[in-house]
């Protein structure tokens, strides 16, 4: 029995053994949501739930790791044997807004869920405290707002909230905490002063705004009060009248208090530590406009207008002229005048820079003109100490102009083709402006209005343009226009096309003159010649100035050494050298000399062949002597045989060589060394270059 309960069980062991090992499951996904809903009210519960579907091939436990994220970061894990995980936020606020997602792993496994987007509607409400209480104008208030549990980046939006008037609202980003200062100026005025604040935050959907702060109430009080402007006897006045201004104010405390009376920006008054100023002045119509009294202490000012109306007395006088352009030595009358023909004191005055001149007291003035008298002239006019001005007017006296005279701005009345002419024309009298008129023959070329003198270029100049030039002049004065000289102007034309030739051409003849012949095609005379010769150096041979298009150089006895090369330059008053084409020439030996030369040559060819002819009798001579004594001997045939038959080559003589052989001695021949020294006399002697 006990037997056959021990196989059971070995059987049952084997068999969850097998079992066990082949446990297999596998992810069929994993979901996340969130309960409930995913747009949650700040301050509600909220709870985040993952559940992993698995599929297994037998019923047995899985231990799970569960891990929440929002937005990348790691905020909730868990393990669990269930299938489900729970993520409580018990209270949730607006940070917790933001992309969650789930892992699940199991064994080896690991699955992520997709991303949800959770939002948690609506901000704390943010809280703001100030620094102070009660401030003075001119003070600053510090204010701070914060957002509690609330997560940046915030955005903080500080109110100031003044009676009757749109808030002043000053915004200020926080990327790294939940709270924000600002800085309030109060300003003159600001009695009773209200502050608020609120926050935003980025989401998906855009901007989400908080709440409004608590109000937070700033008490101002007023160092002193806005002063007060009063005129005597009125702010309608008369011209003539004495108008007195007073400023003044009611402070705390009058140190440092600054009163500043002023017109538009011009200060006519200041005090200081005072509560009060006055200003008095005799009334213009000038003086009328706006008139500011302004109070300052510290940061704070105040101001208070006033607008001073000042009617006319009299009009302003008027200065009439007889002329206002005439000529010198004209009778000129000046009248100052009122509308309305009131009396008044009268003066007529001339303007200059180092102040007016007075030049009559009284309403008319008649003089005689001269240049000096030109110039701006008023009139005053007083009533009751008030003085009135005219506007000033012009009075131009005219000298007549000079005859003019034209030239040429370079000096010298001459112009090269194809260059500017620049004139210039110049009265020495004559009142400016003064109007001068160019003219090239009868053709009006410009017209100028200057103060002495005008000038005029001529670009367009032709070969045909030698002359006809002339200018007037003419200015206000009524003797009317002044004609200068005609100018005549030459016109240079520059050299052009320089060619160099020789007679003879190319070879000369030593001691043979050669003519070179320097031309131009075209060019104004007179025209500078120059003749070079190139060598390592440009050699200057011969110079020459000409009326005439051409010249010609002739060189004397010509030797080797002027064998080279020629050219010549031609330069006239344009002053622009043109340099022809180089010529080479030649120097050979002329045909007398190379005939010396023939004869020499000849002649010592014909006296070598007599010297030779001559000794080759001698030496025959010679040789027949001792033949004919030594007949009788047995051996004098055979030897003489033998000296006749041998022949010429084996060195007996040479004909034309000034040596012969004796049969013991060689020596040289005296008349050959007499010949040879008259060769070479001769060869020198003919020579063309012997001296």
């Amino acid at each position: 029995m006990y037997l056959a309960l021990l196989v059971i069980f070995l059987q049952c062991s084997e068999l969850y053994a097998q079992g066990k090992a082949y446990q297999v499951f596998t992810f069929n996904g994993v979901k996340i949501k969130v309960e409930p809903s995913d747009k949650v009210k700040n301050g509600a519960p909220m709870s985040i739930i993952c559940h992993a579907d698995i599929s297994k091939n037998t019923d047995f436990q899985l231990k799970h790791n569960f891990t929440f994220f929002k937005d990348g970061k790691l905020v909730f894990m868990t393990i669990s044997d269930k299938e489900d995980a729970r993520y409580e936020i018990p209270v949730a606020k607006s940070a917790d807004t933001g992309d969650y997602e789930c892992r699940v792993k199991a064994g080896d496994k690991l699955v992520i869920s997709k991303p949800i987007y959770v939002w948690v509607a609506g901000m704390t409400k943010p809280i703001l405290t100030a620094d102070k209480k009660e401030v003075s104008e001119g003070e600053i208030v510090k204010l701070r707002c914060e957002l509690p549990k609330e997560v940046p980046p915030l955005e903080f939006f500080f109110r100031k909230i003044k009676t009757n008037s749109e808030p002043i609202e000053k915004r200020v980003a926080e990327q790294n905490q939940n709270f924000s200062e600002m800085e309030y100026y109060v300003e003159a005025g600001d009695n009773i002063l209200q502050f608020d604040c609120f926050g935003k935050r980025q989401v998906k959907s855009g901007w989400e705004s908080s709440q409004h702060s608590n109000k937070t109430l700033v008490t101002v009080k007023e160092p002193f009060r806005k002063p007060t402007l009063i005129t005597t006897p009125s702010n309608n006045l008369t011209e003539g009248d004495i108008i007195e201004f007073e400023c003044s104010t009611v402070a705390t405390e009058m140190r440092g208090i600054e009163i500043i009376f002023q017109k538009n920006r011009t200060i006519l008054n200041s005090v200081r530590d005072k509560k009060s100023l006055k200003y008095s002045t005799l009334a213009t119509q000038e003086d009328s406009g706006e008139y500011l009294c302004k109070v300052e202490q510290g940061a704070v000012s105040k101001t208070t207008k006033l607008n001073v109306f000042v009617s006319e007395l009299f009009p302003k006088p008027t200065l009439s002229a007889s002329m206002t352009q005439l000529d010198e030595n004209k009778d000129l009358i000046l009248n100052c005048s009122i509308n309305g023909s009131r009396k008044a004191n009268f003066s007529i005055l001339r303007k200059s820079s180092s102040g007016d001149i007075l030049l009559k007291k009284s309403r008319i003035l008649a003089i005689k003109v001269n240049v000096n008298d030109t110039g701006s002239y008023t009139c005053k006019a007083e009533v009751k100490g008030i003085v009135k001005e005219s506007k000033p007017v012009r009075i131009s006296v005219y000298a007549p102009v000079s005859k003019p005279t034209l030239s040429v701005v370079s000096g010298s009345p001459e112009v090269v083709l194809g260059k500017p002419l620049q004139l210039i024309c110049h009265s020495v009298m004559g009142t400016p402006p003064i109007t001068f008129t160019f003219y090239k023959g009868n053709e009006i070329k410009k017209n100028v209005t200057n103060d002495t003198y005008a000038t005029f270029l001529d670009e367009d100049i032709g070969l045909n343009d030698n002359g006809g030039y002339k200018c007037d002049a003419r200015n206000n004065h009524s003797s009317g226009v002044k004609t200068s000289n005609i100018l005549n102007v030459t016109v240079i034309v520059p050299i052009r096309g320089a060619s160099l030739g020789s007679v003879p051409y190319g070879e000369v003849e030593v001691g043979s003159d050669t003519a070179f012949l320097c031309s131009v095609m075209e060019g104004s005379w007179p025209i500078d010649f120059k003749f070079f010769k190139k060598t390592d150096h440009e050699v200057l041979l011969h110079e020459v100035r000409e009326y005439s298009d051409r010249t010609i150089w002739h060189k004397k006895t010509m030797k080797r050494k002027d064998t080279g090369t020629y050219y010549c330059m031609a330069s006239n008053r344009a002053s622009v050298d043109v340099r022809s084409h180089p010529i080479t020439i030649s120097v050979i030996l002329a045909a007398w000399q190379k005939g010396v030369i023939a004869a020499f040559v000849l002649t010592a060819m014909a006296g070598a062949g007599a010297v030779a002819l001559w000794w080759f009798l001698r030496k025959k001579k010679k040789a027949k002597g001792p033949s004919m004594e030594m007949s009788g001997s047995a051996l004098a045939p055979n030897l003489t045989n033998e000296k006749l038959t041998r022949p010429p080559s084996d060195g007996n003589y040479y004909s034309g060589s000034g040596y012969i052989e004796d049969n013991e001695n060689h020596m040289k021949s005296t008349d050959e060394s007499k010949d040879s020294m008259e060769s070479r006399h001769s060869r020198i002697y003919g020579h063309p270059d012997a001296t």
